[in-house]
């Protein structure tokens, strides 16, 4: 994983979320649901100088565009906290 990616990784580390390096330098986080291998993905792709970031409920394609639910910027370390908050916004908002 590339340093930058890994910072922002680790940075984003939320609990209940499994965080790692997706497709080509994309972050995946996802949260498992009571069905096995259905998880909440969350997809963040770099856009400019930042990450866009995108949910996909269990079941969705997440080879398609997801919902995107918002965009992170700064440092990696920024990055990371910012996905952190989305992440945790995710779990309340969905009963997760």
């Amino acid at each position: 994983m590339n340093s930058e990616l890994q910072r922002i990784v680790d940075a984003s580390r939320s609990p209940g979320w499994s965080i790692g390096e997706g497709q080509a330098g994309q972050i995946m986080a996802t949260f498992e649901t009571p069905e096995i291998g259905m998880p909440w993905v969350v997809l963040a792709v770099k856009r400019g100088k930042g990450l866009k970031v995108s949910l996909y409920a269990p079941g969705d394609d997440v080879t398609v565009e997801g919902e995107e639910i918002g965009e992170v910027s700064g440092n990696p370390r920024e990055q990371g906290r910012q996905l952190r908050e989305i992440l945790e916004g995710v779990k309340d908002e969905k009963g997760l």
